[in-house]
């Protein structure tokens, strides 16, 4: 299965609403906090340009307001453009000001997720991995398990979201692997070897009822990326952002008033 996805940063994202839909726009209003309207603006921005990019749509800010993202009952986004539903499949996370986006066409499980490595203490592991889990991160070295962990607990996170679950359900209930020689890489201190490797690496993940998710993770500096679909996704195709001249439009805009 082809995949593609599309990061962007608050650097990206224009200052004024024209790309939002009217409908939008009403809901950007009523979320109450700073922090959820900017990390919802730039993944709704980051998942509009995806669509438009796949789409060959024009990226354009006010084009945009075409293509919307809403909910469908399982809380999972879904695309519609001018009012009808689109044949893709999206999946949206941001942190620490980045957002990404992952888009399959068609109709399928996916899941993405971007995580910020930092530590976590004995008791989240405890409740949140498996045995399994819990041991291979034992064996790692301790100056790479805050990333061991980051990476587990990121692609638990895609695999909930592919499930259309999210964090409603026991964690254990998916147990994520890697082949024997990144097995081994992990335990060895090979997170730190490829930690800024612009690379996708293979995962694999069980869910309790037996279905297989598989995916790849990626980590540059302190973010971890990973995704899971199916069917098997084929490594990710990074996609190019909504229009650069049109972001500096933007910023002559601001700066001329």
């Amino acid at each position: 299965m082809e995949t593609h996805w599309l990061e962007q940063t608050e650097a990206d994202l224009p200052s004024h609403g024209d790309w939002l839909s009217a409908d939008e726009a009403v809901l950007l209003s009523h979320l109450r906090f700073t922090k959820r309207r900017a990390d919802w603006r730039l993944g709704r921005w980051t998942a509009k340009c995806a669509v438009a990019a796949c789409l060959n749509l024009p990226g354009d800010p006010r084009p945009l307001r075409e293509i919307e993202v809403r909910p469908a009952p399982s809380g999972a986004p879904q695309v519609f453009v001018r009012n009808r539903f689109a044949a893709v499949t999206i999946s949206i996370s941001h942190r620490a000001g980045v957002a990404v986006c992952a888009i399959v066409m068609g109709g399928a499980q996916l899941g993405c997720d971007l995580e910020l490595i930092e530590p976590r203490d004995g008791s989240f592991v405890a409740d949140y991995f498996t045995s399994e889990e819990q041991e291979l991160i034992s064996r790692a070295p301790q100056a790479d398990q805050p990333r061991l962990v980051t990476l587990l607990w990121s692609a638990k996170e895609s695999t909930l979201k592919a499930l259309r679950q999210g964090l409603r359900v026991d964690t254990r209930c998916v147990a994520v692997t890697f082949d024997a020689q990144t097995d081994h890489e992990n335990a060895a201190g090979g997170l730190r070897q490829y930690s800024e490797v612009d690379r996708w690496r293979p995962l694999q993940v069980r869910h309790a009822e037996g279905e297989i998710f598989h995916g790849w993770w990626q980590s540059t500096g302190l973010l971890v990326r990973t995704l899971v679909g199916s069917p098997s996704p084929l490594p990710p195709l990074f996609l190019k952002g909504c229009a650069a001249s049109d972001r500096s439009a933007d910023l002559a805009l601001c700066a001329a008033h």
